[in-house]
Order: C-alpha cells, then sequence, then structure tokens
C-alpha cells in the first residue's frame, strides 16, 4: 500500500513510519518541519518526504496514495492555547480538506490521529468508551471533537476515515517530547534528582506507549475497510489508566527520587479513565503491551545515554511551545506559525 504519513518526522511519525515500511508498505512523508534540529540520539526513520505544511497539501500531491496516516497538528493544550484561530486552522480546517483531498485522489482510508482528551473532565471515576459524552476543555481538544465529526461525515463506500483517539503517549523516539506527562516526570527525576509536580496528581491519565500507537495504526491501515469506516477507537489498554501521581511514584521508585510538588500546585480539571475495550475486542492480535514502569525506565536509560542535561530540560529543544516561541522570536517564523523565507529550516 502506497501511504503518506503527515507529520512523518514529529514524535509519532518518526517512529510511526519505520514501522509501516518495516511491514511492507511505500510510505512518503510530508512534514512542516518545525521541529528540525531538534533530535533526540540517531534518527532510524529515513523514508523519503519533503517539506511541506498540511495546510497547503492539494489533490495533486495525494496523487498515487492509496493511504493516508494523518498526524500532523498542533500537539497539545498548551501548544493549542498559544493562538486557538491557527489551532483551528490546522488542526481542523486542515484535516477536513486533507480529508477531501484524499478521497477525490482516489485514497480509499484516512487514518486520523486524534485524543482521549476530548473526553476532559469526566466528573465520575467509571471508564469512559468511545460513545461517553465529549467534553473537551480546550481548543486543541475541541478541534479535535470537530475534525471526528467532519471527517464521519466524509465516509462513504469509497472512503473509511477512522479515528485513533490516542491515550497520553509516552517512550522513547528520534523526536522525543518531554511536555508530556511521563516523558516529563522521568526527565525532571533525571536532570535534578526529584520527581516534581505541578499540580496536585489527583487527575486520572491513560497511558500508551509511542511504539503502542504505532503499532495499532498499522492495524487500523491494514483491517478490512468496513470494520473501521467512521468508526473511533480508544488507543491504549485499560490497566494503563493512572493518577498523575502515581506516575509520579512509579518514577520515584525506578529512579529513587524523591516526589516533591511546585509551590501553588493544584488540581488538574482535565482528568479522564479510558476504556479501551471496544480496541481490544476488534484487534485480539494486536498486544499493547508496555506499561508506565517500563517506560519509566526506558526514558531514564535513553536520557543517560544521550547526556539530557538540565539546560537541555529547559530548553526548547524538546518542548513544543518553546520551539516555536523561540522561532517566532527569532523572526524565523510568521505570526502565522509558517516559514519567513526560503531555508528557513
Amino acid at each position: 500500500m502506497r501511504v503518506l504519513v503527515t507529520g512523518h518526522r514529529g514524535y509519532l511519525g518518526s517512529v510511526l513510519a519505520p514501522v509501516l515500511t518495516a511491514a511492507g508498505h511505500e510510505v512518503r512523508g510530508f512534514d512542516a518541519e518545525l521541529y528540525r534540529s531538534c533530535d533526540f540520539g540517531e534518527d532510524g526513520g529515513g523514508v523519503p518526504g519533503r517539506v511541506a505544511d498540511v495546510r497547503d497539501v492539494t489533490v495533486r500531491d495525494l496523487a498515487g496514495i492509496d493511504a493516508v496516516v494523518h498526524l500532523a497538528a498542533l500537539s497539545n493544550d498548551p501548544l493549542g492555547d498559544i493562538d486557538p484561530r491557527l489551532t483551528m486552522q490546522v488542526n481542523l480546517d486542515a484535516t477536513l480538506r486533507l480529508g477531501e483531498a484524499a478521497r477525490q485522489a482516489g485514497a480509499r482510508r484516512f487514518v486520523f490521529a486524534s485524543s482521549c482528551s476530548m473526553y476532559g473532565a469526566s466528573g465520575v471515576d467509571e471508564m469512559l468508551a468511545e460513545e461517553a459524552p465529549l467534553r473537551p476543555l480546550t481548543p486543541y481538544a475541541e478541534s479535535k471533537v470537530r475534525a471526528e465529526e467532519g471527517l464521519v461525515a466524509l465516509a462513504g463506500p469509497d472512503f473509511a476515515p477512522v479515528s485513533m483517539r490516542n491515550g497520553t503517549v509516552f517512550g522513547v523516539s528520534p523526536r522525543i517530547r518531554l511536555d508530556v506527562v511521563l516523558n516529563n516526570l522521568a526527565a525532571w527525576a533525571h536532570t535534578t534528582g526529584h520527581v516534581r509536580l505541578l499540580s496536585d496528581g489527583m487527575a486520572w491519565r491513560p497511558l500508551v506507549h509511542v511504539r503502542d500507537v504505532a503499532k495499532a495504526a498499522l492495524a487500523l491501515l491494514e483491517a478490512p475497510e468496513d470494520q473501521i469506516r467512521g468508526e473511533a477507537f480508544n488507543v491504549g489498554a485499560d490497566d494503563q489508566n493512572y493518577l498523575v501521581r502515581e506516575l509520579a511514584e512509579i518514577v520515584s521508585d525506578v529512579t529513587g527520587c524523591a516526589v516533591e510538588f511546585a509551590e501553588g500546585s493544584s488540581a488538574d480539571q482535565r482528568s479522564y479513565r479510558v476504556d479501551f475495550s471496544k480496541l481490544a475486542t476488534a484487534f485480539p492480535a494486536l498486544a499493547l503491551d508496555s506499561d508506565a514502569r517500563q517506560g519509566a525506565r526506558e526514558l531514564v536509560d535513553a536520557y543517560r545515554a544521550v547526556g539530557l542535561t538540565w539546560s537541555d530540560f529547559e530548553g526548547d529543544r524538546y518542548v513544543r511551545l518553546r520551539r516555536l516561541s523561540t522561532l517566532l522570536s527569532e523572526g524565523r517564523l510568521d505570526a502565522e506559525l509558517r516559514w519567513r523565507w526560503p531555508g528557513a529550516t
């Protein structure tokens, strides 16, 4: 299958693209390269790709493509808050234009990276399945809700969109992020000798390893169209729902570092436990088997191997919002988050 991966050089894409290639698919990528030079260790990717803003992709760009895996986005709540208008342009409007262009170009399926963050403040301890009420609390989460709705409207006999509602992703990647919860806690421990919580730690989060998201994307890409057309799947495992405080304790156990709370830490309104049984039932051979304790060990070992320092952790290399802020302040990006001149990347 000829597969286009948008955001193929991002945190998830740089893990996913090689997985698809190893499975025998012909992969090419589009990436705006906003995070060029932000590599973590060696990049094992190496799939053909070009610098392209997802807002600019046309039907012609998708000629000969059988399927799209759409990852490119302004991807997390703080980044989404930088400019809600841009969040909707990139995460919603561009997603729907890309879906329509893919359908017109003859691509038969469209795998969309959505998010469990759309469940927002659930207000209950019960597990939330795909039919649970959606309560997005941020522009990022709202953009995912509306993009899913728009893609379902495009579904038809010749076009099968499917949404992956990913849990909070963790784990090592060639384009690692330190602004997601477990990666962040492990980095605090490694660079400071403390596990630092910025909230009271009583919010629920479903976790999923970056490699497991890649495996789930491959399964959805290869599934019968009728099994996935217009569907949404929570991506993760039931036993990987954690209180943030529990994650801090796991990192503390792995590293021997004490847990400390930041001054003024308060409750995080985003709290949700997620039911992943739909995915497990539909794909019984899909083993999403990495847990937070394994992930914490893997992360700390990787930080040691590359010599991650406090200045790295506090810098802009591995935190998306800081990186974009740097590029904006240097004048390399304009107010629309576009490169100002050829070669600015």
